[in-house]
């Protein structure tokens, strides 16, 4: 009962918790779900402009440098400088901008004219380009010597709208590379560049520098696939598993006019650590909240309730019979009005308590009296007239014996009768031995054939094959057996029949005691087996509640069952023994 008291009380307490923080809690998840929502497209958003500004900044890092070698082009071109002014011009180039390792010019045949190098030239004429910045082919950036990043320049010249040779420089792309270093988002967000062929060309993590040395593809990347599909337009951002296995967040972003992509990333767990703890904290907020409603919705839950289970208790204690229990409510309003309501009740149940008793008693009092005047008033009637005639001097020998077995026969039925309210007080234990139910059965059917015969009803036995062992009391059953063939005769008419038959099933040993004669009623069948209780016209009705009693201290099972018009059938079950022991002892 307490568990439910206590379930009780939360369940109350939990519905006030409810009724206010409902709204609350609703509230607050949809905060926390925008707010979150906000926080990664903020995060997200930055990201995009990192990526897009450093994408700037790189163009105009390389377009100028482009410009520069487009410019210096063209002082040279159709000026009728002597190779020895070209010469000079270029060294003046290499000493005014340090990016510039080596400047040439070629002929259109590919010969050197003018080199900014004491002694040969060492730059070629790109075979191929990957990328065209403002007429100024640009070749694959690869690492020197010093492992810094050069990449060639080309510019083609014309004379007369025909090819007239080529200025070639190899600038230092070192100052792109610093850009990329400078880029850090938190502690472990990085930038890295990625040329229109998949190839690494910065990296802004210095354990990963080496990637570029080694020539590391990125094709597959997805940030790489995703910004070369046809119609992709400004930065994108993706959340992807890297190759660490962990979960980052990157942003893209392409240069104009050189199709290389920025590249922005940072695990998600750094990304989005400020909005993670932000929602922590008004989780924790909502949650100290509502178990603070809770805690206020439990106490004055429990001081709501409390009257109510007290008068719950007390009801529960008057029902099991405790009819002394009263509830103190001091309160002045309903319940108080109810506790008096319920103290009055209980004073009533005990005088109605009382009476019930007081009448219970004399009807059983008249009903032990009208079954004791029944069932003796016939055996001592008996006694006394052959007592009387017993003692008559013109009475023979032959009618004395007569008599003498009378008055022996009605005294053992006064024995049987006071055997029986003896065992009602106090039973008898029963001592078990190994015993043959055939045997016992035959023996009471032929000692109470001729009552049946008496009253014109026959009592047959059909009895199993061979021997049917059980572990009982011998006299015990057979007064079982007595009183159920003794019972059947009364409630069968003249020409009826009462058939005690025998039989195994499996490992129970069967008995049943089946009559034609009126029947019982299905609505007494419940309690026949209960103390004084009886479908006769009179007697205290033991019989039957004794014999229960005695098959159930064997380990056997007695049932009853009956039609009214049709007879009753008593079936009796015990469990068999099979050992050789128990079967010799039965024999």
């Amino acid at each position: 009962m307490g568990l439910r008291i206590r379930h009780l009380a939360t369940r109350f307490a939990l519905l006030l918790a409810l009724a206010a923080i409902v709204p609350l809690v609703g509230y607050g998840a949809i905060s926390i779900l925008s707010l979150q929502r906000a926080t990664r497209e903020s995060v997200v958003a930055g990201n995009e402009n990192v990526a897009t500004r450093a994408a700037e900044e790189i163009r105009r890092y390389i377009t100028t440098d482009a410009e520069i070698l487009k410019a210096l082009a063209a002082d040279l071109q159709d000026t009728g400088l002597t190779q020895a002014q070209q010469d000079r011009i270029l060294k003046n180039y290499i000493l005014q901008f340090q990016e510039f390792h080596e400047l040439t010019l070629f002929d259109k045949d590919g010969r050197p004219l003018a080199t900014s190098r004491i002694g040969e030239a060492t730059v070629p004429i790109p075979s191929r380009a990957t990328t065209t910045v403002n007429d100024v082919e640009m070749s694959p950036i690869r690492v020197d010597d010093d492992l810094l990043p050069t990449a060639l320049f080309a510019v083609r010249l014309t004379h007369l709208n025909q090819p007239a040779g080529w200025l070639v420089g190899e600038i230092s792309v070192e100052e792109m590379w610093r850009m990329v270093d400078r880029i850090r988002i938190g502690r472990r967000g990085f930038a890295l560049v990625v040329a229109p062929d998949g190839q690494l060309v910065a990296h802004g993590d210095p354990d990963k520098k080496t990637l570029i040395a080694q020539a590391t593809n990125l094709s597959a990347h997805p940030l790489v696939q995703a910004a070369g599909l046809p119609g992709a337009k400004g930065p994108i951002s993706l959340e992807y598993l890297s190759a660490e296995g962990f979960t980052d967040l990157g942003a893209a972003a392409r240069i104009p006019g050189l199709d290389w992509t920025v590249i922005v990333e940072q695990p998600t767990e750094e990304a989005y650590a400020a909005a993670d703890q932000l929602r922590r904290q008004l989780v924790a907020a909502i949650s100290i909240a509502l178990f603070a409603m809770i805690a206020a919705g439990w106490v004055w839950g429990r001081s709501f309730i409390t009257p109510i289970l007290a008068l719950k208790r007390a009801t529960h204690e008057v029902a099991s019979g405790q009819l002394e229990t009263r509830v103190r409510i001091d309160r002045a309003d309903e319940l108080g009005d109810l506790e008096q309501s319920f103290n009055t009740m209980a004073e009533r149940l005990v005088k109605l308590q009382e009476e019930v008793k007081r009448q219970a008693q004399h009807a059983m009092f008249g009903r032990l009296a009208a079954g004791l005047v029944h069932d003796l008033s016939h055996p001592i009637q008996n006694i006394g007239n052959s007592t009387k005639l017993m003692m008559r001097d013109d009475v023979d020998a032959e009618s004395r014996e007569m008599f003498r077995r009378t008055v022996d026969r009605e005294i053992a039925t006064l024995k049987r009768f006071l055997d029986d309210l003896r065992n009602v007080v106090k039973p008898k234990p029963i001592e078990r031995f190994a015993m043959d139910v055939n045997a016992a059965v035959a023996e009471i059917v032929d000692s109470m054939r001729p009552q049946g015969e008496r009253s014109g009803v026959g009592v047959e036995a059909q009895l199993a094959p061979g021997p049917l062992a059980i572990e009982g009391d011998r006299f015990a059953l057979g007064r079982v057996f007595r009183n159920l063939i003794a019972n059947a005769i009364q409630a069968t008419a003249a020409g009826g029949r009462v058939l005690v038959t025998t039989v195994r099933e499996g490992g129970v040993v069967q008995i049943s005691v089946a009559d034609t004669g009126s029947g019982i009623p299905a609505d007494r069948l419940p309690t026949i087996f209960d103390e004084f209780v009886t479908t006769k016209a009179r007697g205290l009705g033991l019989g039957l509640a004794i014999s229960k009693r005695i098959v159930e201290q064997l380990d056997g099972t007695i049932a009853v069952a009956s039609e009214v018009g049709h007879g009753t059938a008593f079936t009796l079950r015990f469990p068999a023994r099979d050992d050789d022991a128990a079967q010799a002892a039965a024999s």
